[in-house]
C-alpha cells in the first residue's frame, strides 16, 4: 500500500466520525431508500446538524469554511458503502459552489445556510432531453418580461439528480437565444414557484435511491435577482465548474473500486469450488493483481489531482483525463469482481451487484467518456 499523503489527522478524524454517520443513519435504510426512490429528507437535515453538508462554505454564511478534501472524505465514504442514493456530492460538489462563485450577497445570505443545515437541498438543471452533453444546445428559456422585473422561463430538463427534493435548482436557460453559448446564462429557481412542475421519478437500472426526475417549466416567473452572476456568462461559469464536478466523480469511482475489490478479496478466500478456496486459483490471484495494480496507480492520480485542485491548478484536460480513466476503471474492477463473485455476485443482496448497476452511469454523466476524449484530444493537436 502506497501511503496517502493529501489528508492529514483533521481529515481522518472528520472521515471516522462520518463514517460512523452513515452506519448508524444511511446503511441501516439504504434498501427502504432504493424501493422509496429517494433518501429521506429526515437524513439529510441530521447531515446538515452534523456539519457533513458543503462544509466550504464560509463561517458568514452557517459553513465551517475547511477545504475540499472534507468533500473529498464524503464523496469517498458514501461510495465506500455503496450508498448511492446519497445526493450529497451533487448538492456540495457541484450546486452550491456555483452560489458560492457567482452569487450576490443578497444571494448567499439567503440560500447557503439552508444549505449548509439542511433545510434547501439543491440540484442543477443543464441536460434536456435532445441536448445530452451538449450544454450549447440548450433550448430553455428565459426571456426578461416587459416590465423587465422577471425572466419569463420555458422549456424541460430530464435526469436531474435530487430533482424530486430539491428546494432550489440553478437552470441553465437560455438569455439570448441568438448569441449561441454567449447567450446562456443561470438562473435560481425556488420549487413551489407557479408554472415549474417536477415530473415523474425516473426509474433507472441503478442508483435506485437517488432521486432523478424530469422538470418542466411553463411561464415560469424568475426574479430577475435570481439571476446567478452576470447573463451571458452562464456557459463560462459551466466550464469553469466542471474541472471539481469531474473530480468529484472520480473520487467516488475509485472508492467504489478500492471497496469492491477488498470485499471480494474476503469472498474468494471463503467461496470454495473444487474442494478449496476461490483464492487459491492462479486465475483469480492474477485478476486480484491486475485490478489492484490498476486501482493502485488511480489512487496516486486522484490524490495527486486533490492535490492540484487545492492549490486552484487542476485544469480541464487533466480533470478530464481524470474522469475518463477513473469512470473506465470503476467499471472494469466492478465487472470483474461480479465475474469472481459467479452466480451469487448477479443478486441483488450482493453489495458487487448493486455496484454493478450504479456503476454504470459513471461513464455518461459529467460529460460523457467520449466528450472527455474529444477535450484531452483537442488539447493534443
Amino acid at each position: 500500500m502506497i501511503k496517502r499523503t493529501v489528508f492529514d489527522s483533521e481529515q481522518d478524524m472528520f472521515r471516522d466520525s462520518f463514517r460512523k454517520f452513515l452506519l448508524e443513519e444511511a446503511v441501516p435504510h439504504h434498501e427502504q431508500w432504493e424501493k422509496d426512490g429517494q433518501v429521506s429528507r429526515e437524513f439529510w437535515k441530521k447531515a446538515g446538524e452534523m456539519g457533513y453538508l458543503s462544509p466550504t462554505v464560509p463561517e458568514a454564511y452557517g459553513g465551517v469554511e475547511v477545504d475540499f478534501r472534507y468533500n473529498a472524505v464524503v464523496a469517498e465514504e458514501v461510495a465506500n458503502f455503496g450508498l448511492t442514493g446519497i445526493g450529497f456530492g451533487l448538492h456540495s460538489d457541484i450546486a452550491v459552489p456555483y452560489i458560492m462563485a457567482y452569487g450576490t450577497e443578497e444571494q448567499k445570505q439567503k440560500y447557503l445556510p439552508g444549505c449548509v443545515n439542511g433545510d434547501i437541498i439543491t440540484a442543477i438543471a443543464m441536460t434536456e432531453p435532445g441536448t445530452g452533453s451538449d450544454l450549447q444546445g440548450v433550448k430553455t428559456s428565459a426571456v426578461l418580461s416587459d416590465d423587465g422585473e422577471h425572466y419569463i422561463l420555458n422549456g424541460s430538463k430530464t435526469f436531474i439528480t435530487n430533482g424530486q427534493l430539491a428546494d432550489l435548482v440553478i437552470v441553465v436557460a437560455k438569455t439570448d437565444p441568438s448569441a449561441g453559448a454567449k447567450g446562456t446564462s443561470l438562473l435560481l429557481l425556488e420549487a413551489g414557484t407557479e408554472g415549474f412542475v417536477k415530473g415523474q421519478n425516473l426509474h433507472k437500472i441503478g442508483m435506485k435511491a437517488q432521486d432523478t426526475s424530469e422538470l418542466f417549466f411553463q411561464d415560469v416567473k424568475v426574479p430577475k435577482a435570481n439571476l446567478l452572476g452576470t447573463e451571458g456568462m452562464g456557459f463560462i461559469y459551466l466550464m469553469q465548474e466542471l474541472p471539481q464536478e469531474r473530480l468529484s466523480v472520480s473520487l467516488s469511482a475509485i472508492a467504489c473500486a478500492e471497496s469492491i475489490l477488498e470485499q471480494t478479496v474476503t469472498y474468494v478466500k471463503d467461496r470454495k469450488a473444487f474442494g478449496k478456496s476461490i483464492a487459491s486459483f492462479q486465475n483469480t490471484q492474477f485478476k486480484l493483481a491486475e485490478m489492484s495494480s490498476t486501482v493502485t496507480m488511480a489512487r496516486v492520480f486522484i490524490d495527486k489531482c486533490l492535490e492540484l485542485h487545492l492549490e486552484k491548478e487542476l485544469d480541464d484536460v487533466t480533470a478530464a483525463k481524470l474522469k475518463l480513466l477513473s469512470t473506465d476503471i470503476q467499471c472494469d474492477v466492478v465487472d470483474e469482481c461480479l465475474q469472481l463473485h459467479g452466480g451469487y455476485g448477479y443478486m441483488w443482496e450482493y453489495p458487487v451487484a448493486r455496484a454493478y448497476a450504479d456503476a454504470r452511469v459513471q461513464k455518461i454523466y459529467a460529460g460523457t467518456n467520449e466528450i472527455m476524449k474529444l477535450i484531452i484530444g483537442r488539447s493534443m493537436v
